[in-house]
C-alpha cells in the first residue's frame, strides 16, 4: 500500500510553520506536511534536485501551500515556475499569505494560482480554513496527472 500524497507547506516563519502543523492536526488533515523555507528549495523539492536529489521519481505532492514572501526566491517566482514546468503545471498550488495586497492577489492569479488564502488572523479561523483546505483540496478537488499535456 503506497503512502498518501504529502502536503508541501513552502514557509519561512517558523511561527507559521508551527501554526499550520497545529491548525492542520486539529482540523483532522492527517496528510503527512512536508516543509521547506524558501523558493529555491520549494523548487529543488519539487524537481527533485540538489538536497532534494533523491525525490526526483517521488510522486509530487497533493497540495503546495506557498507564502508569497520567502528568501532567495519569492512566492510569485516559485509560482510562475511550477506552472512553466510540464511535470507541475497541473499541481494545486494555494497562496497563503498574510498579504492582503491587491497586487499580490492579482500576481498570483496571473501566475496560475488555484486559489489565494490570507491567513486568518485567529487560531480558531486558522483551524476552521485549515479543515476546509484538507476537504476541499485533499477530499473534493481533482487534478490531472502529472505530465498530462491539455
Amino acid at each position: 500500500m503506497s503512502s498518501p500524497q504529502s502536503i508541501l507547506l513552502v514557509e519561512d516563519n517558523p511561527d507559521d510553520v508551527d501554526l499550520t502543523q497545529r491548525a492542520f492536526l486539529r482540523a483532522g488533515v492527517t496528510r503527512p506536511l512536508e516543509v521547506v523555507e524558501d523558493g529555491m528549495d520549494a523548487l529543488d523539492y519539487l524537481f527533485g534536485r540538489g538536497a532534494f536529489a533523491y525525490r526526483a521519481q517521488e510522486p509530487l505532492p497533493a497540495l503546495v501551500l506557498l507564502d508569497l514572501k520567502l528568501p532567495r526566491l519569492d512566492g510569485h517566482e516559485v509560482l510562475r515556475q511550477i506552472r512553466a514546468n510540464p511535470r507541475t503545471r497541473f499541481l494545486p498550488v494555494v497562496i497563503l499569505t498574510s498579504s492582503d495586497e491587491e497586487k499580490d492577489l492579482v500576481e498570483s492569479y496571473s501566475h496560475g494560482c488555484n486559489s489565494y488564502v490570507r491567513k486568518p488572523v485567529s487560531y480558531t479561523e486558522f483551524v476552521e480554513a485549515a479543515r476546509q483546505l484538507g476537504i476541499y483540496w485533499l477530499e473534493l478537488n481533482r487534478s490531472p496527472q502529472p505530465g498530462v499535456s491539455g
